[in-house]
């Protein structure tokens, strides 16, 4: 039987650094969908895909970029959530429901990741 190059020494880590990749690619797909008119999603992708790479290798300063994201992510989705159910909720079809699963979705990795990340953080080098 053959042994894998990839060794999981600590699955969260691998858990959380696939879903900041996923969420690099989710975003830079949404910036590319809106024809780049959505400029802060740069900034967001940028910060999955480094925190992604950083949490992977273990790095200590990933923990740094997993709260920045954290902070950057839910100052930007929060409000677009409360927009969507709130402000206008004429608008509540399917696609506004996958919109708000996926927000839901999105703030809650977020934060399980922060958590997981604070709480690991003396495991990084």
């Amino acid at each position: 039987m053959a042994k894998s190059r990839f060794k999981v020494e600590k699955l969260g880590m691998t858990v959380f650094s696939i879903f900041y990749a996923a969420a690099g690619v989710a975003i830079t797909s949404i910036m590319v969908l809106s024809s780049f008119t959505v400029p802060h999603a740069a900034v967001l992708a940028f910060l999955s895909f480094v925190t992604a790479y950083g949490l992977f290798r273990t790095k200590k300063w990933s923990v740094l970029l997993a709260v920045l994201l954290f902070l950057l992510g839910t100052a930007f989705s929060a409000p677009l959530l409360y927009r969507s159910i709130v402000i206008n909720p004429s608008s509540a079809g399917l696609e506004a429901t996958l919109l708000n699963s996926a927000l839901v979705a999105y703030l809650v990795m977020l934060f399980a990741g922060l958590v997981y990340v604070a709480s690991m953080r003396e495991d990084f080098e």
